[in-house]
C-alpha cells in the first residue's frame, strides 16, 4: 500500500471511532445504519416470527417454543447494500444460535454457532436445487455457558466474512452481490442473550489482499459437524 494510501486508511479509521486492536478485515466500517444494546423489551422494528423474546437481566433473551416445532427468530426489516454487523451474545442453556441474512426470496448466507462449533456459510437459496448450501469454514471450539461472545459479520461485493472471537473466515458467492435483506437472530433450545447490536455501512479494505492472505481459504478449515445430542436423523430447515 503506498504511503499516502495507508495515511488516508488511519484517517478514515479514526473519524469513525475504531480502536488500534479493531484493523479492518474485509470492510471499513461507515456510517451507522442500526445501532442498539438490546437493553429494552423487544418491539418495534424487530419482527418476531417464532419463539419467545424477552428483556431477562437487562438483555434480550431468545428462546424456542416446542410448540412452534421450529428455531425461534426475530429480524429487522432492513435491506442492506454492504454492511458490517456486530454484537454479542451468550449461551444460557440453548443447542445453537445463527446471525441470518436473506436474499430477497429465501435465504442468503450466516454465521451458526453451537457450544463447540463454529461455521460461517452461505445458505441454500432454493431448497428443492440446483442451489445449495456452502460452508466456508467450520471451527471446532469451546463457547462456555454465561460467558459472552463476540460476533462480526462484513459483507462488501461477493465476498463475506465472519468472525466469532478469533475465529474467522471467509469466502464468495454471486448470490451476495444480491440486495441482502432481513438481518436476524435465531435461536434452538432455550436460551441465548443478546447484546450490543452495531449494523454499519461498508466499503472493501483497501489492505483486502494482504489480510485475505493470511486467512483460511474457503473450505480449508471444515470440521466435521457435530451431531446434535437427542436429535434423530431428521433435519430443520433453517430459519
Amino acid at each position: 500500500m503506498k504511503p499516502t494510501s495507508l495515511i488516508t486508511l488511519c484517517l478514515a479509521l479514526s473519524a469513525i471511532g475504531l480502536r488500534a486492536e479493531d484493523k479492518p478485515l474485509l470492510a471499513v466500517p461507515g456510517a451507522v445504519i442500526y445501532e442498539s444494546k438490546l437493553d429494552a423489551a423487544p418491539g418495534a422494528p424487530w419482527k418476531a416470527a417464532k419463539g419467545k423474546w424477552e428483556l431477562v437481566e437487562g438483555v434480550v433473551r431468545g428462546s424456542e417454543l416446542e410448540a412452534d416445532k421450529h428455531g425461534a427468530v426475530t429480524r429487522l426489516p432492513n435491506k442492506l447494500q454492504d454492511f458490517v454487523i456486530e454484537y454479542e451474545f451468550k449461551f444460557a442453556g440453548a443447542r445453537t444460535t445463527s446471525l441470518s441474512i436473506n436474499a430477497v426470496k429465501d435465504h442468503m448466507a450466516r454465521i451458526s454457532i453451537t457450544p463447540k462449533s463454529v461455521a460461517i456459510q452461505k445458505d441454500d437459496n432454493d431448497h428443492e436445487g440446483p442451489d445449495k448450501a456452502v460452508v466456508f469454514a467450520r471451527f471446532s471450539t469451546e463457547l462456555a455457558p454465561g460467558t459472552w461472545h463476540k460476533v462480526r459479520l462484513e459483507m462488501v461485493g461477493d465476498l463475506m466474512l465472519g468472525q466469532v472471537n478469533e475465529l474467522v473466515a471467509w469466502g464468495a458467492s454471486d448470490l451476495f452481490k444480491t440486495p441482502k435483506m432481513a438481518p436476524g437472530f435465531t435461536v434452538g433450545g432455550q436460551s441465548v442473550d443478546f447484546r450490543n447490536l452495531s449494523i454499519r455501512e461498508a466499503t472493501q479494505n483497501p489492505a483486502w489482499e494482504e489480510v485475505k492472505a493470511k486467512l483460511p481459504k474457503p473450505g480449508e478449515k471444515v470440521a466435521p459437524a457435530a451431531t446434535p445430542k437427542g436429535k434423530g436423523k431428521g433435519k430443520k430447515k433453517a430459519a
